[in-house]
């Protein structure tokens, strides 16, 4: 492995270079040029980010899948599946639009056996164990014995937690790797209880307990829309009902299985289907308790933090901001740290 660059040390060559990579094709689109020639739109992804890039009609397509062995493919007529595989990508960096431009020049298939996919797959950058461990600490706060019991049962005695674990809180933009659901759902109960802190201390009444259960259930549909490996992707449920409609399906399943209190199930079922704040991001309704509102609050500045994050390490030396970012709607800037 020692050949190859890392994702994030190609971004930082600059015009003109070549370069040679190795992670999995997260992404794989066929298209056709102007003159009706067939070329890819392929992302390759590893442990540093994501790399954009075209393989035009005159790239290359290798088999190197065999030991000390190589021979061209046609990876519209073979038997391999490229997307999710492990490859080595050589290519050139060039300009287009005043824009950098990654055009992959040829494409291996690797041997999948000495190349895992899995060893280019991101995880969390917090341990498992603290997660897990801020994750209980989480639900042992909660005061009301019931509803305490009620969280505890959805994740550890009804086999939740296996996959809530493990999985990516999206295909891209946020938390989109391996315990990122986990390191999120955390994230935004640790955040909406701080806020919650501040609030009360200006006279605001606020039920701490709905805003804890809430938080690290807001996310649970996201256990049904998700693939986590090789790379995040979204299954068709999370296409056409969304992973707010199935979390709520889940929870109420659930709550009625427990026989939750119907006050805090109505409240919890709230804060689930509004926590995305606004209609036109999904959610149904809007939220209308202080508990909802905190809950949205912290799950949005928890999903814009991780992205301006993941969007600031990709660019390239000595930019200052973003490209234009339907998502936000906004550019994003690196900013002045503390000095």
């Amino acid at each position: 492995m020692n050949d190859y660059l890392s994702i994030k040390e190609v971004k930082q060559l600059p015009v003109n270079s070549e370069f040679k990579v190795a992670g999995i094709i997260s992404r794989l689109n066929r298209r056709r040029d102007r003159n009706n020639n067939p070329f890819w739109d392929l992302t390759l992804s590893d442990k540093t980010g994501d790399l954009d890039g075209k393989v035009w009609y005159l790239a290359v397509w290798w088999n190197s899948s065999q030991e000390n062995e190589k021979f061209p493919i046609d990876p519209d007529n073979c038997d391999l599946n490229f997307e999710g595989a492990s490859v080595c990508i050589v290519g050139r960096i060039a300009e287009f639009k005043d824009q950098l431009q990654y055009n992959f020049e040829s494409v291996y298939y690797l041997n999948q056996n000495d190349f895992p996919p899995e060893n280019f797959t991101k995880h969390s950058p917090l341990s498992l164990d603290s997660l897990a461990y801020s994750f209980r600490n989480l639900i042992e706060s909660i005061q009301y014995p019931p509803l305490r019991e009620f969280v505890n049962n959805i994740f550890f005695k009804h086999n939740l937690w296996d996959k809530f674990q493990s999985w990516p809180a999206a295909a891209s933009i946020h938390h989109a790797y391996t315990h990122g659901l986990l390191e999120h759902s955390v994230s935004v109960a640790l955040g909406a209880l701080d806020l919650a802190k501040h609030y009360s201390e200006f006279g605001i009444p606020l039920n701490t307990d709905l805003i804890t259960a809430g938080a690290l259930l807001h996310d649970i549909g996201k256990t049904e829309v998700y693939s986590p490996m090789p790379s995040p992707s979204m299954n068709l449920a999370g296409n056409v009902i969304d992973h707010i409609a199935i979390g709520h399906h889940i929870f109420m399943k659930f709550a009625e299985l427990e026989k939750l209190d119907d006050d805090i199930t109505m409240a919890i079922a709230h804060i689930i289907l509004s926590h995305h704040g606004r209609r036109e991001f999904g959610s149904p309704v809007l939220p209308a308790t202080p508990e909802a509102m905190i809950v949205s609050a912290a799950d949005d500045i928890d999903f814009k933090l991780s992205f301006w994050k993941t969007q600031i390490d990709s660019l390239v030396p000595n930019s200052e901001l973003t490209d234009f970012l339907p998502m936000i709607e906004r550019k994003l800037w690196k900013g002045i740290r503390q000095r």
